[in-house]
């Protein structure tokens, strides 16, 4: 039966010495890593600047995202550049990606309906994920959610407990040799579709600036 057979993994269809994000996204759209390649439009690879001086990790594309195949098109990604900008964040310093770059999600009716990404999701596109850090020379990656969390830091990793601070990365990832990049720093927050989902949006959406403005002194220097 389709979708039953664990995953493979992406690292099949990541060229061993890419040249370019562009070369990545390019082996990318051919992907048969997990199951979910078979229902989603898509594959969605990240954009932005291979200079960037920080990365965005979210957790996979959404309805919007899936069809438009770039990240963070959506209503998400109109509120996260938004607080991007709130915090003092210049847009051509970011990299935008996902843990998991194939919408899953489930049909009812004629709506699909996003399902989170599983463990073995993350563990099957984290290739793409170490290929993409391989090729980007970022200062800090800002983890938007729990998916991006555990992907990048491991299963224990819990947003509400570690929102809003610099970590050490890949030191503090659960196997940092899966991220043979240089020492750089991490900081997690809420992914911007909780915002969205929030009973009180102006305090959820206050919170996420403020952990943005951290991420922003880290890279800037503290605001005088």
């Amino acid at each position: 039966m389709p979708g039953t057979e664990a995953p493979v993994g992406a690292q099949k269809w990541v060229p061993p010495r890419p040249a370019s994000i562009a070369d990545l996204k390019a082996a990318a759209a051919g992907c048969q890593g997990c199951e979910l390649y078979e229902n989603a439009t898509q594959t969605v690879f990240g954009r932005g600047a291979e200079h960037a001086r920080i990365v965005f990790v979210g957790e996979q594309p959404g309805d919007v995202e899936d069809q438009h195949g770039l990240p963070f098109v959506g209503p998400a990604g109109r509120l996260l550049r938004e607080a991007v900008d709130d915090a003092g964040i210049d847009p051509a310093d970011l990299y935008i990606t996902n843990a998991v770059k194939h919408f899953r999600f489930e049909l009812r009716g004629k709506r699909r309906i996003h399902q989170t990404p599983g463990p073995a999701h993350i563990v099957a596109c984290r290739p793409w994920v170490v290929a993409e850090f391989a090729l980007l020379k970022p200062e800090l990656v800002v983890l938007l959610g729990a998916t991006a969390g555990k992907a990048l830091l491991g299963p224990s990793f819990r947003v509400t407990q570690q929102r809003g601070r610099l970590l050490p990365w890949p030191a503090s990832a659960q196997h940092p040799e899966d991220f043979p990049v240089a020492e750089i720093q991490a900081m997690a927050t809420i992914h911007p579709s909780a915002v969205l989902r929030a009973d009180n949006r102006d305090i959820a959406y206050g919170g996420l600036v403020d952990d943005l403005k951290v991420a922003a002194a880290a890279v800037y220097g503290k605001p005088s």
